[in-house]
């Protein structure tokens, strides 16, 4: 199997059905062998019933569409790191399940990884070739903006947008990095892109096409202050390892 395709829901009942819909059409007749999983973090409006409602419609296109469901509300990190260790590709790619980045873009992600030019290819809002077709509220954007700036003084990381939800990962390679992540919210990739880097691997941050999504639950909200303690943990945690192995 080559490719992993994870999506973290809570409280996407509404959404899930258009969004199933799409990736079954897109895939349905692709050069791709895949899987589907979905992961429910503990969603109190019917997610898991839609996923279910599913399954059999996918199967009929040859397309394995699997629920995982986590042990209550434990937060996107903890769920893409769930659907990544559950999965069987030799690429694991997660999308936001409102797919604000367009499936389109899946093979500029999955290619490179399976071509072995890089073990880990993510999606930016933030570089010069990113096409962003609807934006986030100004005041969205720009907290984005100080998050970036925040998370690259803190970690070193050179990269322009660590959070748009669109990440591929070479399972094999990145398996003992995700066994261990430690946060389980929303500033998780800086973690796994930290943790990456600092093994040795191969990562690559590619434009892609992105359009903010009403009723979206990614991004920053009422977490933000817990995510720039996290990114600090990022570092804390790296220097006192740092410190042990001396």
């Amino acid at each position: 199997m080559e490719l992993s395709l994870v999506i973290p829901a809570y409280n996407e009942a509404e959404r899930l059905p258009a969004t199933l819909d799409q990736i079954k059409a897109y895939f349905e007749s692709g050069p791709l062998s895949l899987e589907v999983i979905v992961v429910d973090d503990g969603s109190t409006d019917g997610t898991p019933h839609v996923v279910q409602g599913w399954i059999d419609e996918f199967q009929r296109s040859g397309i394995p569409l699997r629920l995982l469901r986590n042990p209550g509300n434990r937060g996107k990190g903890f769920s893409v790191r769930h659907g990544f260790l559950e999965s069987a590709g030799t690429v694991v790619l997660f999308s936001d399940a409102d797919l604000s980045t367009p499936l389109p873009e899946t093979p500029r992600i999955v290619q490179p990884i399976l071509a072995d030019e890089f073990d880990v290819v993510f999606g930016s809002r933030d570089l010069p070739e990113s096409r962003i077709g609807v934006h986030q509220s100004p005041f969205r954007e720009l907290a984005g903006r100080i998050f970036n700036r925040i998370m690259r003084l803190v970690t070193g990381l050179p990269f322009s947008d660590t959070q748009c939800g669109f990440k591929g990962f070479h399972r094999e390679r990145l398996n003992s990095i995700f066994k261990r992540q430690r946060i389980d919210g929303f500033a998780f990739d800086v973690e796994i892109l930290f943790l990456a880097k600092k093994a040795g691997a191969r990562l690559k941050e590619i434009p892609v096409v992105w359009n903010h999504v009403e009723g979206s639950k990614v991004g920053l909200n009422s977490g933000s202050i817990r995510a720039f303690i996290d990114i600090l943990g990022v570092r804390w945690r790296d220097l006192r390892g740092h410190k042990s192995s001396e």
